[in-house]
Parts: structure tokens; C-alpha cells; sequence
């Protein structure tokens, strides 16, 4: 690993880190919250009623998202020894190949069912691309290192 820390997959965990305390929010405010974020009255109404699903769902995303974090710490070479996380390489790789095509997702929903692509698809697309290109570029950099 480089001795510095590399900033844009440090950059990387900060977000990853922060849309997984985001959904924690989101259980914690319930309805209004999932209706918000484009979760979908579905899901909105389950908090509401106090259903499982949702909360397990979102809960299971944050985990995820928190577990990206410390790959992207890992290989941004910040903690001690990233050798503890199993296939730091493909991890990474896979990590920023989500986020990439999530963040892409929106243009072939847009060309195939427009009505479909609502102002939640642009924004969340776009933040997930910003994450992905973010996660480019440490990985790109970190790469021989890896």
C-alpha cells in the first residue's frame, strides 16, 4: 500500500459511509422519510404500519453500503491491514462497477419507459455515478498496489 492514504477512495468510504447512515435515518423517521427518498408508497405505508420489511430492507442496504465503506478504507491503504478483508481487488472493482452502472441505470429507463425515469431516478443516478467515478479514480490509482 502507499504510504499516504489515497484521498479519492477515502472520498469513497465518506460516502459510501454517509448514504448508509442515511438509510439508517430513513428507519428512524419512518414514512414520510420513504416516501421522500422514492422508496414508493408501498414501502411508505409498511413503515407506517409498523411492518418488518421495509426496516430490514433498508437496514440490509445500510449494511452493505458500511461494508463498502471499509473497502474503500482498505484500499485507500487507511487501515492497518486490509489484507483482513477477503478479495480487496474484485471488491473494489465490484464496488465501483455498481455504483457506475446504478448510476447509468436511469438512460436506458429513460429511452424504454420515460414515465418511468421520475426526478428520484436523475438524482439518485446521478449521485451513484458521482460515487462511481469518485471510486474510479482511487482504484485506478491504487491499482498496482492492490
Amino acid at each position: 500500500m502507499n504510504a499516504a492514504p489515497n484521498p479519492w477512495l477515502l472520498l469513497g468510504a465518506l460516502l459510501s459511509a454517509l448514504a448508509a447512515s442515511l438509510h439508517l435515518a430513513i428507519i428512524v423517521k419512518g414514512g414520510p422519510w420513504y416516501r421522500f427518498f422514492g422508496a414508493g408508497e408501498e414501502m411508505a405505508r409498511m413503515a407506517e404500519a409498523g411492518r418488518w420489511l421495509p426496516t430490514l430492507v433498508t437496514a440490509g442496504i445500510a449494511a452493505v453500503l458500511f461494508v463498502w465503506s471499509a473497502y474503500a478504507l482498505a484500499a485507500a491503504g487507511w487501515m492497518v491491514n486490509p489484507a483482513r478483508l477477503p478479495w480487496l481487488k474484485l471488491g473494489l472493482s465490484t464496488i465501483t462497477a455498481v455504483y457506475l452502472l446504478r448510476g447509468l441505470a436511469v438512460v436506458p429507463l429513460w429511452w424504454w419507459a420515460p414515465t418511468q425515469a421520475t426526478p428520484f431516478w436523475w438524482w439518485s443516478s446521478a449521485i451513484c455515478l458521482g460515487y462511481g467515478l469518485v471510486h474510479l479514480s482511487g482504484l485506478v490509482q491504487v491499482w498496482p498496489n492492490l
